[in-house]
């Protein structure tokens, strides 16, 4: 099955020819990468990648950056992080039907990684929700690639983060 995720990463300071950089992709094994080099010290490999599950594909493609690129530093595995515009977007809705949506299953619906002036959902979460409710024609590619991209985010959070005192811990279970 063809799985189509986006792997965004940091490079390093010493990655400054940016076209070399892309042609060693190519030829390292991300051919099947839209490269987006625009913004300084950042790359973005849109990925539509064959595997036999969405965790394959993801971690295939991260292992052939980290060949061609060792310094590269994973920022985000998408789709993962989302706002309410993202998620009418995957669903063929308007913003403000989703939005309705949520409003009406309050108590059910997904609570937000961030809240604040941009709320924050994981599209895993938001799907598994839908999904559900059986109301929804979802993608199974897709719930897979948002599920594996979650996880692969909450990895690269939790060994750039010092463990919490067991105190802490229990209060958060």
């Amino acid at each position: 099955m063809d799985y189509i995720f986006t792997l965004k990463y940091r490079l390093p300071d010493d990655e400054t020819d940016l076209d070399a950089l892309a042609g060693r992709l190519g030829s390292g094994g991300c051919d099947d990468a839209l490269v987006g080099i625009g913004q300084a010290g950042r790359l973005a490999l849109e990925f539509t990648r064959e595997a036999g599950s969405a965790s394959a594909a993801l971690q295939s493609a991260m292992a052939d950056v980290k060949a061609v690129v060792p310094g590269a530093r994973l920022v985000e595995a998408a789709p993962d992080f989302v706002g309410l515009t993202d998620v009418a977007q995957v669903l063929g809705l308007s913003r403000q039907n989703l939005h309705k949506l949520m409003n009406k299953h309050r108590h059910s619906f997904p609570a937000p990684v961030h809240e604040g002036s941009a709320t924050i959902w994981h599209l895993a979460d938001v799907l598994a929700w839908l999904h559900a409710r059986g109301s929804y024609q979802l993608e199974r590619g897709l719930i897979d690639v948002a599920r594996a991209a979650r996880q692969i985010n909450l990895a690269r959070e939790a060994t750039q983060t010092p463990p919490l005192p067991a105190d802490m811990s229990a209060l958060l279970a």
